[in-house]
């Protein structure tokens, strides 16, 4: 069973290195890049490129990060029983872990709206040719949700932290 343990956390954090590391390139390299005078015309695109093969990564990552960190409760002696009926989150360790989990809801809510919704439509805003006012409305509020989502993840690794090392 530690064997699962050890193997369940290392997919976790490689999958939460994968999916923030992601996001931070995205900020830190992608857009200050985009955002020069010569990129311009192609920038909506190569977003989109950039953001439809993310997408998969990303869900995948996020996928794993579900399905391991309760494999990784279950691996520090969590009975099912005290996750169902919310026993668990009793205690510093548990509101922490309370905390952790609502961001992971935010993040997976925020992600939904971002990945299907407003990046798609900032997309074909700027392929249809939709008035600038339009498109630029729709690409400032897919960057703001972005980046809330990317702050969001940023607390749970700081609350992961806290719970392990805590």
């Amino acid at each position: 069973m530690h064997t699962l343990y050890l193997v369940s956390v290392f997919f976790h954090v490689v999958a939460a290195m994968t999916w923030i590391g992601g996001m931070l390139f995205l900020v830190l390299v992608m857009v200050p890049l985009l955002r020069k005078p010569e990129m311009r015309a192609r920038a909506a695109e190569l977003f989109h490129l950039f953001g439809v093969r993310f997408r998969v990564v990303g869900w995948v990552a996020l996928a794993t990060l579900v399905v391991t960190g309760i494999t990784n409760l279950l691996g520090r002696g969590i009975p099912v029983l005290q996750l169902v009926t919310g026993q668990v989150f009793a205690g510093a360790w548990g509101r922490t872990l309370a905390w952790k989990l609502a961001f992971v809801a935010a993040v997976l809510a925020m992600s939904v709206v971002h990945d299907f919704w407003l990046g798609p439509m900032a997309t074909r805003l700027a392929r249809q040719g939709a008035p600038a006012e339009t498109r630029e409305h729709a690409r400032r509020w897919a960057s703001r949700l972005g980046r809330a989502t990317l702050l969001c993840a940023l607390a749970i690794v700081a609350l992961a932290v806290s719970l392990v090392r805590g």
